[in-house]
């Protein structure tokens, strides 16, 4: 199928759909990359919150003496906040970094499809849902694309690039030198249940719940034992909170939905964190517990030691 899609030195606007972690991430980016951004949200406060986000990583990056204060100035020029999806009708590429829900996706990318020029590039930021399936909701899956990007993206070197059962071979050329141009390190799935990281982490992540739901030891020390046993940098309970216990919740559903093997089934223990509404990191409780205002994510570690939750 043919397609329209702008080459790759073209890819010169981004709009960026969703102004949380992910989102502001994506926007520092593209930005610091000399592309115009448009980051768009539909709650003032979490634009307010993102650009707050994005010069306080810019300004941590000028004091460590890696970009120079007027690149840090120039890629904050480059971000215009929006509100109106409208606004995006003229961008080159836009990766949406929206909750994880199939539907709520698909009636975006309905939108994205009626606004944005014929030859842009519509992307997903999902960690697991089906970009075939995404693309089906468009009259353009030739120019759908899953780009997952790991959390925080500035930070985080990896970018997992998904094609969908019709992305063009020309598209995913310009996503990928786009993704180089960004400074990611590209890995390329193809459109599977959990993609590479999430089908091999997630397993990982539910038996660790498992075995702290049956008795086999305390999260400290499951934790401790995969940190030091097999030189993972932190603990599979306390990365589930990094990334956010509802996170991967969803993202085993549709392992468990897609591949249709019971291993997949979520830990109960998880189910219930979830529903007590115990999501990790983001707020403030999960496995362990979080004191506010003293966290700060740094690629690795926490700065201060998870509190005991339970």
């Amino acid at each position: 199928m043919a397609t329209q899609a702008a080459a790759t030195s073209e890819i010169a606007a981004v709009g960026v759909i969703g102004a949380g972690q992910m989102g502001s991430g994506i926007a520092q980016l593209a930005a610091a990359a000399g592309c115009g951004v448009l980051l768009l949200d539909s709650d003032p406060a979490a634009l307010s919150r993102a650009v707050a986000s994005i010069s306080s990583s810019l300004g941590r990056l000028v004091a460590k003496g890696q970009i120079s204060q007027a690149a840090c100035d120039d890629s904050i020029k480059r971000i215009k906040c929006v509100s109106d999806v409208q606004e995006l009708q003229g961008v080159d590429l836009v990766i949406e970094a929206i909750v994880e829900s199939e539907d709520v996706k698909k009636k975006l990318f309905v939108e994205l499809d009626r606004i944005t020029k014929p030859s842009a590039i519509l992307a997903s930021n999902t960690s697991s849902i089906s970009i075939t399936r995404l693309a089906s909701a468009t009259s353009r899956p030739s120019q759908v694309i899953g780009m997952h990007f790991f959390n925080p993206p500035p930070i985080m070197k990896l970018l997992e690039i998904i094609r969908g059962a019709d992305t063009a071979e020309e598209v995913f050329s310009a996503v990928k030198c786009f993704s180089e141009r960004i400074g990611k390190t590209v890995i390329c799935s193809q459109d599977y249940p959990g993609f590479i990281v999430n089908r091999i982490l997630m397993p990982m992540i539910n038996e660790a719940f498992w075995a702290l739901y049956t008795g086999v030891a305390t999260k400290e020390d499951i934790d401790t034992g995969m940190k030091l046993g097999t030189n993972h940098p932190m603990g599979p309970l306390q990365l589930a909170d990094f990334i956010g216990l509802d996170v991967c919740l969803s993202v085993l559903r549709v392992l468990h939905n897609g591949l249709g093997d019971n291993k997949y089934s979520p830990c109960p223990l998880l189910v219930q964190y979830v529903d007590a509404g115990r999501l990790g990191k983001k707020r403030g409780q999960g496995v362990y517990s979080y004191g506010r205002g003293v966290y700060s994510y740094g690629g690795s570690s926490p700065s201060v030691k998870p509190k005991s939750s339970l």
